[in-house]
């Protein structure tokens, strides 16, 4: 996880470590990236693409700002 001074790096990431970056479960991460699925598509092998990850950061918002 790459949390420096209130920034993320934006990078590929899997499921487990976006949910360490939100603070919740990977179950919780999961249901809150399937509600948009549309915009961010299927993971590449075990990681989200960069472009998936911007993606997945603008809809749910920055962590620690998580809307369910």
């Amino acid at each position: 996880m790459s949390i420096t001074n209130n920034t993320i790096e934006i990078k590929p990431y899997s499921i487990t470590e976006l949910a360490n970056i939100y603070g919740v479960t990977n179950r919780t991460i999961k249901n809150w990236i399937k509600k948009h699925d549309g915009a961010v598509g299927d993971k590449v092998g075990r990681l989200y693409t960069t472009l998936q990850v911007k993606i997945i950061f603008e809809k749910l918002g920055l962590p620690g700002k998580a809307e369910e």
